[in-house]
């Protein structure tokens, strides 16, 4: 419908639901069963009045005295009628004698869905809003239905009445006031929009007005339609975002019991040491699809791991070809590709499946340092050691480079999925967030020297290490802003790089130069956990996108440690260790 909301109907704070019992809750359930009057299955119970002040509008249930009864009751109602429970709706009003809507309400509603808009107008204005607005916002509504009503049987001077006499002394909404009057001289463009006013095309329309209507109307007056549902769900989510630990989809959540995972949720436990890579692995990547993970190293080569039904990894190509050590490997963005980036030498394209390599991408007299997708996989783009930012076509010619200043020799690069933003590091503690589209140029200054970054997955947040030992999270929707700092991991000398992970990206994960990898709450910056069983710095760690209880880290000490939950599947571990090998119970992968 055409009306402008002046007026957002009044917020109501959200309560948790008490368990306080009921003694008439279920007392009657057996004995409808089988009846075919609401009034005769509940014998005298049935006999007071529908009458709400009888029942005191301040009397309050509950252990802390927030909740009004009659406002509790009158959801409940709401939800049994929008569940199709009607019997049980209309048993609840009658024997709590609390009804769902005002008897004036009641004439209101039906008069909407029998199109009687003349009657509904006069009604509305005798159930006594205070909001004048409000009331000439909805008689808007209820008059526009009626014009076009009158419009779609050709009742042209009768519409043009409505308009002229009752719509437009109103003064809401002139823009549609013009479309209607424009509808007068040729109707037929808005005959899809007004009804005959009979069948299920007239049902549909005045269905619409009244969704409109509680959307208007004060919320104490028309309870919205799933007024119950959303308040539970503000309790579950409410208890989700405090648990600190929440690792698990929603469908985990249950209506039982107050929410609260345990840090046994978080990967904890080594269940697989791969150990195929000859030297120091500096970088890991899962794929998108979660089907492989994709590891390279000071060894000069790159492995596309493949992650096997019962989620041991299992080598599927080691892409040899690089003269230098490989410092990253990269997934396009259909997974059928990886990039490997050889250290201030040449950028390689590969394909997945048969492990050959595709194309070499180079420019003469400079090597690149970092590299990176065009956001539709149809380009490559890398920073140089001239700190000149190049840009390729699948085929190796070059589109575009920007020369001067642009990158550091120690550097990401990252286009966002949209195509539209360019991240890279510009200077020493200056992260450059260019807009491709507007050719404008935004700039994060940080305190420090930056080591590297890594962006969310919606791309609104951008997860920064410093020299200085701190990650730092920055919203760059807008102006960038600080959002949170996370501390305690350690760094000196090496480059150590973080991850986004776990269910919506709540979790924080960091290599660390004293061997462990260590995991933080991503809201609050609370340390939740720190890993060791490396044996040398942790240099980079990649949560799975689709296993939110899967973590690789990667070594110095060579090898990349595959976490998992720490039994919380007894019976599954159970067969994983008897299928690995004898040492500790875990499963070593070198590739053979």
């Amino acid at each position: 419908m055409g009306v402008v909301e002046d007026t957002e109907p009044p917020l109501k704070r959200a309560k948790l639901l008490s368990d306080e019992p009921n003694g008439n809750g279920n007392g009657n359930s057996s004995s409808v069963r089988g009846t075919s009057s609401v009034s005769n299955s509940l014998g005298d119970l049935m006999a007071r009045p529908l009458n709400s002040s009888s029942q005191g509008d301040d009397e309050t249930i509950g252990s802390r005295g927030v909740i009004r009864k009659s406002e509790f009751v009158r959801i409940i109602t709401r939800a049994l009628y929008s569940l199709g429970y009607g019997k049980t709706g209309a048993m609840l009003e009658e024997e709590s004698g609390i009804p769902m809507h005002q008897s004036i309400v009641k004439e209101f509603l039906q008069q909407v869905k029998e199109g009687k808009w003349d009657e509904s107008v006069v009604t509305l204005h005798r159930i006594g809003l205070v909001d004048e607005k409000a009331v000439r916002s909805a008689s808007f509504l209820l008059l526009e239905q009626k014009f076009l009503e009158l419009l779609k049987l050709d009742k042209i001077a009768d519409a043009l009445g409505t308009l002229r006499n009752e719509i437009v002394p109103l003064r809401v909404n002139t823009k549609r006031v013009h479309e209607l009057a424009s509808s007068l001289i040729t109707p037929s463009k808005f005959v899809s929009h007004a009804t005959s006013g009979k069948g299920k095309e007239s049902v549909s329309s005045r269905s619409k007005v009244l969704e409109e209507l509680h959307n208007l109307l004060p919320a104490s007056i028309m309870i919205p339609e799933k007024r119950l549902e959303c308040l539970v769900e503000n309790s579950l989510h409410i208890q989700r975002d405090s648990c600190v630990y929440h690792n698990t989809l929603d469908s985990d959540l249950s209506l039982f019991s107050d929410h609260q995972c345990g840090n046994h949720q978080i990967p904890s436990h080594t269940l697989q040491i791969l150990e195929s890579h000859t030297d120091e692995v500096w970088f890991l990547q899962f794929s998108h699809n979660g089907k492989y993970l994709a590891s390279s190293s000071k060894d000069q080569t790159a492995i596309i791991w493949e992650i096997n039904a019962d989620g041991q990894f299992s080598l599927k190509h080691k892409l040899v070809g690089h003269e230098k050590p490989v410092t990253a490997i990269l997934w396009s963005p259909d997974d059928h590709q990886v990039l490997t980036c050889g250290a201030e030498e040449v950028i390689r394209r590969w394909d997945v499946d048969s492990g050959d390599c595709i194309q070499i991408y180079e420019k003469g007299g400079v090597g690149p340092i970092s590299c990176g997708w065009y956001s539709d996989g149809q380009g490559i783009i890398a920073g140089m050691t001239d700190r000149s930012i190049c840009m390729w076509d699948l085929d190796g010619r070059e589109m575009e480079c920007w020369k001067g200043q642009r990158t550091q020799k120690v550097s990401d690069i990252a286009m966002t999925d949209d195509g539209k933003w360019l991240v890279s590091v510009c200077k020493g503690s200056v992260i450059s967030l260019f807009d491709r589209e507007a050719t404008v140029e935004r700039l994060i200054e940080e305190e420090d020297m930056i080591t590297s970054f890594s962006l969310s997955n919606d791309n609104k947040h951008l997860l920064v290490n410093l020299f200085n030992q701190e990650i730092r999270l920055w919203n760059i929707e807008g102006e960038p802003k600080i959002v949170m700092r996370y501390k305690g991991h350690k760094r000196s000398r090496f480059l150590i790089r973080s991850c986004f992970g776990g269910y919506q990206q709540a979790f924080i994960a960091s290599g660390s130069e004293d061997s462990q990898v260590y995991i933080w709450h991503r809201s609050t910056g609370k340390l939740i956990t720190e890993l060791p069983g490396h044996a040398g710095a942790v240099n980079c760690v990649s949560w799975s996108p689709t296993n939110l209880h899967m973590l690789a880290s990667a070594s110095d000490d060579g090898t990349i440690r595959i976490w998992g939950l720490d039994r919380i599947n007894p019976h599954k571990q159970k067969k994983q260790v008897q299928a690995s090998s004898s040492n500790g119970g875990l499963h070593r992968c070198n590739g053979n």
